[in-house]
């Protein structure tokens, strides 16, 4: 695959900010600098094999820059506390320098721990790097990578959808496909890394919840107005929970961060999600 020349000075720029973080000792992985954010999705279109089912959500992993392995190791720990029977990740791997980090992100993933399944899409980062090692490594983690497919969960002969859309931003998206495969007589969850894609998904009545990040939630959260950094595919719904017709849209607000490393008052996120049959 060419790489876009274009991500060559964000490269640059990525590896002069990585050697002043190791010089102030930044790297280190600290339990509290990260959230996790409890959301309970309460339906009568699941049944009650599936009450109290939980999804540890994670996106945005960026490994490489904010995120060092020794962080991402730590965020795996948090979330296999949290014994989730599927674990979702919703893209943005890696950034500008995918083939330096590969190694690390697999050693980490691999060790990510889930009762049914450990599903993901990719995003634009992993598109703009090295989209076909990036595969390479989910599958070697145990990790099915969804690209316009659907993963199906079986309690007791009844079924959990689990879509995945291809990224959004690079094109991969086909709406059709997932359409053609959906069962309607069960629920379903979408993973997609851009969350202004729940205007599409929502057509689709199977469809209680979409998962999504991208955004990093702005990385800067205002009392009341939310986030004002708002961009291409995060118009919409930039951060967390939207009701968006009959789905709930929920956008979580990323592990990592890309180029500036700063947040205020918009903590890296692990959401933690219980479907309840109402």
């Amino acid at each position: 695959m060419q790489k876009r020349r274009k991500d060559k000075p964000k490269s640059v720029i990525q590896s002069a900010m990585n050697n002043t973080r190791k010089k102030l000792n930044k790297g280190k992985f600290n339990e509290n600098s990260f959230e996790i954010v409890p959301l309970t999705i309460e339906t009568d279109k699941i049944d009650n094999e599936f009450s109290n089912y939980k999804i540890v959500h994670i996106t945005d992993i960026h490994l490489g820059q904010w995120i060092t392995k020794e962080k991402l190791d730590g965020v795996v720990k948090i979330i296999n506390q949290l014994e989730p029977d599927t674990i979702v990740l919703t893209g943005d791997y890696v950034s500008y320098q995918a083939d330096k980090y590969l190694e690390d992100l697999q050693d980490s993933l691999t060790q990510l721990e889930a009762k049914d399944a450990k599903l993901s899409v990719l995003g634009n980062h992993d598109y703009w790097t090295n989209p076909d090692a990036i595969k390479g490594i989910l599958k070697k983690s145990n990790i099915i990578n969804l690209e316009n497919e659907i993963h199906t969960i079986t309690r007791n002969n009844k079924k959990l959808q689990i879509a995945g859309i291809d990224c959004v931003t690079e094109g991969k998206d086909d709406i059709t496909k997932i359409e053609e495969k959906l069962n309607k007589n069960y629920p379903a969850i979408m993973l997609v890394h851009e969350p202004d894609f729940a205007d599409t998904t929502c057509k689709l009545d199977s469809f209680i919840l979409q998962l999504s990040g991208h955004s990093h939630g702005g990385q800067i959260m205002v009392p009341r107005i939310r986030t004002p950094i708002r961009g291409k595919n995060f118009r919409k719904y930039p951060v967390g929970k939207y009701q968006v017709n009959n789905m709930i849209q929920y956008t979580n607000r990323g592990i990592g961060t890309n180029m500036f490393w700063f947040r205020i008052n918009c903590p890296p996120e692990i959401t933690e999600i219980k479907l309840k049959k109402v």
